[in-house]
């Protein structure tokens, strides 16, 4: 049993009762497995990490398959590519609904073959790691700031009591640089951990694959590759910029954030909370912290819908607008606890390019209920998910 409630439950029941396969993708160690476990207690459960379940659904996919008529997780089904296309086979033999579970962390590999074998007989949940609201429901019982900050979302960090350095260092090596270096086939160990931490150092701003090139010594391609790899594996996300229509698109270039703020502090060489109190990056940390739990609040209620952010010629900025059905939602992000007039200058620039209403959100450091002011919701970052639209 898991220790944690997740806000995705509810959606992978209900597909599960809709579709024959729900597919949980995320970053490796977000408790797609724990999830899959607690939601389905009568499936049977089957790793493909284990050498010879692998070699079985590698060799002899159709009797992988028949051994499990009442349900089957299957747990990191990328590493027997083959399985999909046979899995289509059976669903549409036999289409119970929710009968495979299936999660995959290397998504760079699973989402290619889902989308070519699975398409229309699978439903696809996203969990990252915990959001604010899940791990504390009682917003009275957040931790301060820089401690969020450092420790991250990663759930086996909260749910064993683990030194957050020590988990999220053990994290690089065992996960993210195995999976991705295996997938990109790095010779060169030392020129990817100067990338990574490099590139943890450019979170929260716009990418430059040239200058970033430059810096790790490799070429603009790779540093392009590397990246792509590294968001399919939702370990960073690229925020697009927002434009209304191709003529007042002012920005092409797009931000980089990584998902979790703990692991970009890690790799900054973070070892305590208090380190951030006076880090030069620690407003880009913040940002990140909030572009990820936008993202979360999205993914963990099932949805997908277009993130992106908004500069103009005069460099004035909104760090972020979310679109949805109902309209736009557009939101500032400031560390500062004390609320300025110029926070709001990049809401009123984004009113003068739009002709369309919007909802205008101010996520600040501070933990001050919240409040409205220049018709804009000022929002603590404690309270992040109730702010965003259904």
């Amino acid at each position: 049993m898991f220790m944690t409630p997740r806000l995705l439950a509810d959606s992978i029941t209900r597909w599960a009762k809709q579709y024959p396969i729900v597919t949980i993708t995320g970053p490796r160690q977000s408790g797609k497995t724990t999830l899959a476990k607690s939601l389905f207690p009568d499936h049977a459960y089957v790793s493909l990490e284990e050498m010879d379940q692998r070699a079985f659904a590698r060799e002899d996919p159709r009797a992988f398959l028949e051994r499990y008529p009442g349900g089957v997780i299957i747990d990191e089904i990328q590493n027997a590519p083959e399985l999909p296309s046979y899995l289509q086979t059976e669903v549409d033999r036999v289409p119970t609904p929710g009968r495979f579970i299936l999660t995959g962390s290397r998504q760079f590999e699973l989402m290619e073959k889902v989308s070519q074998s699975l398409a229309g007989r699978t439903a696809i949940a996203r969990l990252l790691p915990f959001s604010i609201d899940e791990l504390y429901p009682d917003p009275a019982m957040v931790p301060d700031l820089n401690t969020v900050l450092y420790t991250g979302f990663y759930p086996r960090i909260h749910d064993k009591g683990l030194q957050a350095t020590e988990a999220l260092s053990f994290y690089i090596s065992t996960y993210l640089e195995r999976d991705v270096r295996q997938v990109i086939q790095i010779v060169d160990f030392i020129t990817f951990e100067r990338f990574l931490k490099l590139l943890a150092g450019r979170t929260g701003q716009l990418l430059n694959l040239s200058s970033l090139g430059n810096d790790v010594g490799v070429s603009h391609n790779t540093i392009k590759k590397w990246i792509s790899i590294l968001e399919a594996s939702c370990i960073i996300r690229l925020l697009p910029p927002w434009f209304s229509n191709q003529g007042k698109r002012l920005v092409k270039t797009p931000k980089l954030y990584f998902l979790d703020c703990g692991l970009a502090a890690c790799l900054w060489g973070v070892t305590n909370p208090q380190q951030l109190q006076a880090h030069p990056l620690r407003g880009a940390l913040f940002e990140t912290m909030v572009i990820s739990e936008v993202f979360k609040s999205m993914f963990h209620r099932g949805k997908n819908n277009p993130l992106s952010f908004f500069r103009n010629h005069e460099g004035l900025e909104v760090d972020f607008v979310l679109e949805g059905g109902n309209g736009l939602t557009v939101g500032e992000i400031k560390s500062a606890q004390t609320i300025h007039p110029g926070f709001f200058d990049g809401l009123s620039a984004f009113e003068e390019n739009v002709s369309k209403t919007f909802r205008r959100l101010l996520i600040h450091g501070g933990r001050e209920p919240e409040f409205t002011r220049q018709q804009t919701r000022v929002v603590p970052w404690t309270q992040i998910a109730p702010a965003m639209p259904d």
